[in-house]
């Protein structure tokens, strides 16, 4: 289960560039995102509205709709500008189950004009799904995301 992530990379390149509209964006990258990483049950973006993450674009189940700084991996993934790569959700302390399926997530942070605009928020059903080589593409991903931002 090996991703392409510089394929994937050029991919989102190429279906954003030219595209001036965030949303519109997001939700063909989501989509992009959810047909070509195996082993999924949602794919999707956060955005930073004052001290809350309000859902965005995304392909999956449903999810939560706000999610407060701080808490969960989403909002922990905001309070420390960090990336996060998880394992188990269930050993995540504070981690909010809006879909109890969900075993395993990454959220990865996305900056606007120095600040923090959301998340990429990517679960699995699977236990250990997300590895560093995941992180690391999908930091990349989220890279390409931030050069087309307006």
């Amino acid at each position: 289960m090996m991703t392409d992530y510089p394929l994937l990379v050029r991919q989102a390149e190429a279906l954003i560039r030219d595209v001036p509209h965030n949303i519109a964006n997001l939700a063909n990258l989501s989509a992009l995102l959810y047909d070509a990483l195996e082993d999924l049950n949602w794919a999707g973006f956060y955005l930073l509205e004052g001290d809350t993450l309000i859902l965005g674009p995304f392909q999956g189940k449903v999810a939560c709709t706000t999610i407060p700084v701080g808490k969960g991996v989403c909002g922990t993934a905001v309070q420390e500008d960090r990336t996060q790569l998880v394992f188990d959700v269930h050993r995540f302390p504070g981690h909010i189950a809006c879909d109890s399926a969900s075993n395993s997530e990454i959220v990865v942070p996305i900056h606007l004009h120095g600040g923090i605009y959301g998340v990429l928020d990517i679960d699995s059903p699977t236990v250990g799904r997300f590895t560093e080589a995941d992180q690391t593409g999908l930091e990349q991903f989220v890279r390409v995301l931030e050069q087309h931002l307006i």
